[in-house]
């Protein structure tokens, strides 16, 4: 209990230092430091007391108060070198300065941001020299954003000078600046030997790999050793939905496989506590360095030497300590890690196997389940229920798939990992045997990803719940009464009885009467964040998709939503990543028959991106012009700009975007792509009269103020859509944009706070319809 608190009041206290800054903090950790020295002297004046269980609890008083003490006086330390003043002014005037750094974990690629190809690499400062020449030594951490490629090849530990422009960062870490560079880095020296052993093996894994189907290729890498550099997005979003996640990055799990593969061994070999816990200490440390010791590999390196802390000294009941005494000792190290999900995630997870799992497991025993399957039910479902809050938290939802999803994985996941280290550890002496044992380790990866990708597919898998702080804690307060409750027998069998209610009578309801998407919708703008995503229906299961959004698993959700199963012609407006990078969403599951596409190949990343999709799902890409019509089903599309090539405006690709009327049921609907005002004038200057006016308008360009006012004049609007992310940095829409459009009597609906939107063809007219945001989440 003592170790508990102490370990508790650490992480609280390093958290919520983050948050408040130094002073604050030390103000915290002074009155504690009194509050519990008075503590301490009242009961070292008390011993002999009969009240042996007051004494007790005042010790865990006394172990809460140093906690907060330490925790507070190592945040306030590090919160003050983080905000030096020297560093802090050039930050907050974005200076150019040069950097000399330390490389502290692997470049990371930032996939939905604007710019296509930027990484964030997490390094250390160790030098800077600022635009007036005078150099600042200082040790604080550094966030670089980079687009130069020589960045990828980058190994942890690394010494390199950049020359780049500061500024500053998000806070609630220990991040001093955030560092931009378009150039690449002058290395100096070479990496440990220990991080390019672990290169080579990374690299041979991947090489091993190479052969293998995309979907299991990309994901053993990141079981065995975290890398998620050839996983596909569809995947990786199909393991979010279902609670999978957590396998693709190094944890504890990662850590507990492989060291109980040795430990199987070693007790097979009849070796001893002491020499079986030595065996297993080696193995921990050679998996270490095969995933490279980044913070987040020696954090999971942590929490798997817990057990074998407990082993060698064959008690254990002694891990429970282990795991509060190390949560204490990695706070103070690293103050920061009280905000990384990741660390709670581990934490938790731990926490629960060793709480939970055992006496659930026992209890299903003694009900006559059988060993193995008691055991394969108590762990997964006690790891989910004590990461659930920080989940829900996180994502603004409960899982009701994790569970069985997590269940089902369970077989695959030590053969997938063992299989893959071995891989990874035969590659430099023998490759075509590392490809033979990565082709065994591919098939229970495939299974994985069957029960990822099934499990997403589920409806009603998932259900909303407040977001944030405010969410974890509901969810926290919940699951805490729920455990206390359960222990009576009559408790625990109305929570039973109301549970099993509730999930027959919600779940037919959310699956037949979900009320989306509307009768009579022509038209709906999915919330897919700051990038679009339009879905106009050509028969039921059938629509039109014109752009697809930054993210697969944005649209694929919208896609899922609306029940469309085919898609006989995906429109791309224009290249930009907030309008393909989520192209692989609208093949997941789908028949695709056609990718339509403008003449404008620019960026080619993106051109790229698409063309990768439609050759994997094996559909037509075509070109179009202005002038051309494509009629599908009862969905008529006529591409009214650009009506020539533009060049020297202020953003070529968005004013080269494709510009169509769709007829929908007798509706008419713009769709503006990004085109800006240069494209807009162009085409009211060739239009014929009338051929711009439409009833819906797809706002051009999230609403940005780039708008031509006699481009608007001649269509105007009963209903405007506007697809928009919540808090871009880019100030869409624009607040002039709407009132103008409001004082026009135009219907203004914004993906950002309506969710997903819908103009419906009634009776009598046109109407509109929003899905809406579940409480704490963004789309």
């Amino acid at each position: 209990m003592r170790l508990a608190g102490l370990a508790v009041a650490a992480w609280l206290t390093a958290l919520a230092g983050l948050h408040l800054g130094s002073r604050t903090t030390l103000l915290v950790a002074g009155t504690a430091a009194g509050l519990t020295a008075i503590g301490a002297a009242h009961l070292l004046g008390c011993l002999g007391h009969p009240r042996a269980v007051a004494r007790r609890y005042g010790w865990v008083a006394v172990a809460v108060g140093l906690g907060v003490v330490c925790a507070g006086a190592a945040t306030a330390a590090r919160l003050a070198v983080r905000d030096a003043p020297a560093i802090r002014a050039l930050a907050e005037q974005r200076a150019p300065i040069t950097a000399d750094l330390v490389v502290r974990d692997d470049p990371r690629p930032i996939r939905s941001a604007g710019r296509p190809g930027m990484l964030l690499v997490s390094s250390e400062l160790v030098r800077l020299t600022g635009p007036d020449g005078r150099r600042i030594h200082a040790s604080v951490r550094l966030l670089v954003l980079a687009t130069d490629p020589a960045w990828r090849g980058l190994l942890p530990g690394q010494r390199l000078t950049v020359d780049g422009r500061l500024g500053v960062p998000r806070g609630g870490d220990l991040t001093a600046a955030v560092l931009s560079t378009n150039d690449p880095p002058e290395r100096h020296g070479a990496p440990s030997w220990a991080q390019r052993a672990a290169g080579t093996l990374r690299t041979g894994l991947q090489r091993a790999c190479a052969p293998l189907p995309d979907d299991p290729g990309g994901l053993l890498p990141g079981l065995v050793v975290g890398d998620t550099s050839r996983l596909p997005p569809a995947v990786e979003a199909d393991f979010q939905a279902t609670g999978m996640t957590h396998l693709n990055a190094v944890s504890g799990s990662n850590v507990a496989i492989v060291v109980g593969a040795v430990l199987l061994l070693a007790r097979w070999s009849r070796a001893g506590p002491w020499l079986a816990a030595a065996l297993c200490g080696v193995a921990l440390v050679g998996f270490v360095i095969l995933v490279r010791p980044s913070p987040s590999v020696v954090r999971a390196a942590t929490m798997g030497a817990i057990g074998l802390a407990a082993l060698a000294a064959g008690r254990p009941r002694a891990a429970l300590p282990a795991l509060a005494a190390a949560v204490t000792v990695l706070v103070l190290v690293d103050p920061e890690l009280a905000g990384d999900p990741g660390f709670a995630l581990s934490v938790l997870a731990t926490g629960g196997l060793l709480l939970l799992a055992p006496r659930w497991r026992d209890g299903l025993r003694r009900r006559g389940v059988p060993p193995g399957l008691a055991e394969a039910l108590a762990v997964p479902a006690a790891a989910q229920l004590a990461c659930g809050p920080v989940v829900a938290g996180i994502s603004g939802t409960v899982s009701l798939v994790a569970v069985p999803a997590n269940l089902l994985a369970v077989p695959a996941i030590a053969p997938a990992t063992v299989l893959g280290v071995l891989a990874a550890m035969v590659s430099p002496i023998w490759p075509a045997g590392a490809e033979f044992v990565a082709w065994l380790a591919s098939w229970p990866a495939w299974w994985l990803v069957v029960i990822a990708r099934q499990g997403a597919r589920l409806p009603g898998g998932t259900l909303p719940w407040p977001g944030g702080v405010p969410g974890a804690l509901l969810l926290t307060g919940l699951t805490m009464a729920l455990l206390i409750a359960v222990r009576r027998p009559l408790v625990r069998r109305l929570v039973a009885v109301v549970g099993v209610a509730a999930v027959l009578g919600a779940l037919p309801v959310r699956l037949l009467a979900a009320g989306w998407p509307p009768a009579g919708w022509v038209v709906v703008a999915c919330a897919v964040g700051q990038g679009d995503a339009l879905v106009l229906p050509v028969d039921p299961g059938r629509a039109v998709v014109v752009d697809a959004g930054p993210e697969p698993g944005a649209v694929d959700g919208c896609l899922r939503r609306l029940g469309v199963r085919e898609v006989p012609l995906l429109v791309i407006s224009h290249f930009h990543a907030d309008h393909v990078g989520g192209v692989a969403g609208v093949f997941r599951g789908r028949r695709v028959g056609a990718v339509l596409t403008p003449s404008s190949t620019d960026p080619e990343s993106g051109r790229d991106l698409v063309r990768a999709a439609a050759n994997s799902g094996r559909a037509a890409l075509l070109t179009t012009v202005a002038g051309a019509r494509h009629p599908v089903g009862g969905v008529d599309l006529l591409v009214l700009g650009p009506p020539y090539p533009l060049a020297g405006t202020r953003s070529d690709p968005n004013n080269n975007s494709l510009v169509l009327r769709a007829t929908v049921a007798g509706v008419r609907i713009l769709l503006a792509g990004d085109a800006e005002t240069e494209e807009q004038h162009a085409m009211l200057a060739r239009a014929a009269p009338g051929q711009l006016r439409a009833d819906v308008l797809k706002v051009a360009h999230h609403g940005s103020a780039y708008q031509d006012q006699g481009f608007l004049d001649a269509v105007r609007p009963t209903v405007a859509l506007v697809p928009v992310g919540t808090g871009n940095t880019y100030g869409h829409p624009s607040p002039g944009l709407l009132a103008q459009l409001g004082r026009g009597g135009v219907r203004v609906l914004r993906t950002d706070t309506d969710g997903d939107v819908a103009a419906v063809r009634t009776g009598g007219g046109l109407a509109v319809a929003r899905r809406g945001v579940p409480a704490g989440r963004q789309p």
